[in-house]
């Protein structure tokens, strides 16, 4: 099924999009398991999406989380507690994009 998919879409050129989008849907990563796991537990986050857009190797991340324990602190300060609490992570991907709001 795969390979007709992919004889289809090289026609429109939009393979390695959606190849990739294949790959990464199927199953999570363990640094994106663990990143889930850590941001949940620390910050019990009303909404969480952790996606790797490096293209499936595990490289950079975007994270997008909305909690309480956020308000009243600055972006910047929003932002720390998050790399803080990914600190070891960190240590071994290339880049983070991270994206933080209250609850409504």
């Amino acid at each position: 099924m795969l390979s007709s998919l992919a004889r289809q879409l090289t026609a429109s050129k939009s393979v390695p999009q959606v190849l990739r989008s294949l790959s990464t849907s199927a199953s999570q990563s363990s640094t994106e398991e663990r990143i889930v796991a850590k941001l949940t537990e620390r910050f019990s986050p009303s909404e969480l999406a952790v996606q790797d857009i490096s293209g499936g190797c595990g490289s950079f991340f975007a994270i997008k989380i909305a909690s309480d324990t956020f308000k009243d602190l600055s972006t910047v300060k929003q932002h720390k507690l998050v790399t803080q609490v990914l600190k070891q992570e960190i240590l071994g991907i290339h880049g983070l994009q991270i994206k933080t709001t209250i609850p409504p």
